[in-house]
């Protein structure tokens, strides 16, 4: 787009054909907000990466026109992008609600930008104006953690409803309820346009509420003769507070291990959204000073991470906790997808050190913080949109939530599936496709932001499924004739010892291609190093059908 053209144009950096690293950019002549900056977990594939971020070139592009990141709620895909974008783009306020901006602050001090960040504190019902061009109202809604905001963001060209997460509870475990009339008083006065959470698009009917587990996890408690564990997401705090209250009625003190748990409980108690006596939480190290009958562990590893606490007790390699016959493990949480197996093995393994294990498929310990069917279709009839951009998805769940959209009367012609990268704009009421903007992913290794790119990931692909194989030759540098070598190393490839005559071949292959090169002038390194590679490559396969990283080293005496 232009700078300057007077259009409203909405960007989805990440958050559409996924689920995670939510960002999308909302610009209107000179002026450009930010809502959500989140992050995305790695695939199994992605071997090596901690997190994956949305590419933020834009926005560094932009960054004189950007005037505020405004987060709807306070989970890692939401809100755990800010720091890198910080860092590239500081003096940015931010935006959130109290505790929102309590689980950010960690962050922030971790990446040394405590100090320099305006961060500013709103509640449900506020307004901030951002700009010129832009006012922004937070509407409350619920989800699974509290403090959730769906934003009503005010244009020149109209009023579009920002809802991220949320669901439509009627008994949720705070008491508030999501602000039916505000969204409904919008939709009369005229919406141009929604972006949804599509999440659980395909699931018919209504979510359960948040409440409908407090008879569950009390008949857990009465049952259990040992200790009850319970896995959860460290952010689930409404599912936290009523294993607290469960506890509490059955006269059992509490500990929390894991880091992040320990953490989110410590912020969301300090900011007064968990009551925890401090008579009942003890000190994980105390565990031993009570019966078992009397213990309540509170612990991450809902989802089967290898290094969690829970997969650590499981493997019965934890340093302060370890599984006992008679324990009672609670996983009150469904598998993310692609997450089934590893929790299947944590499951199996809490099975073998004795556990009454009691997980989803065969129990009722987990229900969704995101919305179905029933409840998408009645956002869309309260807010009345001229628009509608299925958000929050792989591609299916918006292909599905965009039927839904049609289903309630909105034209086909007037919904969106955006990709990541679209830039989608509205002038004089009227929507078109305006460009593309740089939204390649962003891999975190470590400390190296971006450094790790999609040829790093194949060869280290390669690596973990075909080894590598070194073919190290010393040469004359005068003469270039081989004075030593050569020699190879393999790792991952195969057992040398009983690949003796395969490697001699190597060596004597590598010898010919060396004769080779030398018989015909060829004496740069890099035309010799091609062929040898080429040559072995083609040799391995021919012979056993694998593909090692073929690594040529040349040296020079």
């Amino acid at each position: 787009m232009a700078r300057g053209e007077r259009a409203l144009s909405i960007i989805p950096l990440g958050g559409v054909g996924e689920i995670g690293k939510n960002m999308f950019v909302y610009e209107y002549d000179e002026d450009l907000i930010l809502v959500d900056a989140g992050v995305m977990f790695p695939d199994d594939d992605m071997l090596g990466i901690d997190l994956v971020i949305p590419d933020i070139s834009y926005l560094r592009e932009n960054k004189d026109r950007l005037r505020g990141i405004f987060l709807t709620h306070g989970h890692e895909d939401h809100i755990g992008a800010v720091p890198y974008v910080l860092r590239e783009i500081p003096n940015v306020p931010v935006y959130g609600t109290r505790l929102t901006l309590g689980l950010l602050e960690g962050k922030l001090v971790e990446f040394g930008l405590a100090d320099g960040t305006k961060t500013v504190c709103v509640k449900a019902g506020d307004q901030v104006r951002a700009g010129n061009r832009f006012t922004v109202e937070f509407i409350h809604v619920n989800h699974s953690i509290p403090d959730v905001v769906a934003l009503a963001i005010t244009t020149p060209e109209g009023v579009v409803i920002h809802c991220s997460d949320f669901k439509f509870d009627q008994t949720p475990i705070d008491g508030k309820v999501t602000d039916f009339h505000r969204l409904a008083d919008l939709g009369d006065r005229g919406v141009l346009a929604v972006l949804s959470d599509s999440t659980n698009a395909e699931r018919p009917g209504y979510t359960l509420s948040e409440r409908v587990l407090t008879e569950t996890f009390n008949d857990i408690f009465r049952r259990a003769k040992g200790r009850v564990l319970v896995a959860t997401f460290a952010s689930n705090i409404h599912r936290i507070q009523q294993v607290i209250d469960s506890s509490i009625k059955h006269d059992r003190k509490i500990g929390l291990i894991g880091r992040s748990m320990v953490n989110v409980v410590t912020i969301a108690k300090r900011l007064g959204y968990l009551n925890l006596p401090g008579e009942v939480l003890i000190d994980i190290d105390e565990v031993d000073d009570y019966p078992p009958q009397q213990l309540t562990i509170i612990t991450t590893g809902s989802q089967g991470e290898p290094m969690s606490a829970l997969t650590r007790m499981a493997m019965n390699n934890h340093r302060q906790l370890e599984i006992y016959p008679g324990d009672t493990v609670v996983v009150s949480a469904n598998p993310i997808p692609g997450n089934e197996k590893m929790i299947g093995r944590t499951i199996d393994h809490l099975f073998r050190q004795g556990a009454e294990v009691i997980y989803h498929s065969v129990s009722g310990v987990h229900v969704s913080g995101h919305a179905s069917q029933e409840e998408l279709k009645l956002l869309l009839n309260l807010c009345r949109p001229k628009y509608f951009f299925p958000i929050h998805g792989e591609h299916r769940m918006l292909f599905r939530h965009a039927r839904l959209g049609m289903d309630v009367g909105i034209p086909a012609d007037n919904i969106v599936i955006m990709d990541k990268g679209e830039v989608w704009q509205i002038e004089y009421g009227t929507l078109q496709k305006a460009g593309q903007v740089k939204c390649d992913p962003v891999y975190v290794d470590g400390l190296g932001v971006g450094d790790v790119g999609n040829i790093v990931l194949r060869d280290r692909q390669q690596l973990s499924q075909d080894g590598i194989l070194v073919i190290v030759v010393t040469i004359n540098r005068q003469t270039g004739t081989v004075v030593a070598g050569p020699d190879v190393v393999t790792r991952g490839f195969v057992y040398v010892r009983e690949s003796e005559k395969l490697l001699d071949e190597v060596r004597q292959r590598a010898s010919d291609v060396m004769d080779h090169c030398t018989q015909n002038g060829i004496l740069e390194w890099g035309p010799i190093k091609e062929e040898m590679r080429s040559d072995l490559s083609q040799f391995l396969y021919g012979r056993i059908k694998r593909k090692p990283m073929i690594l040529p080293i040349i040296m020079e005496v």
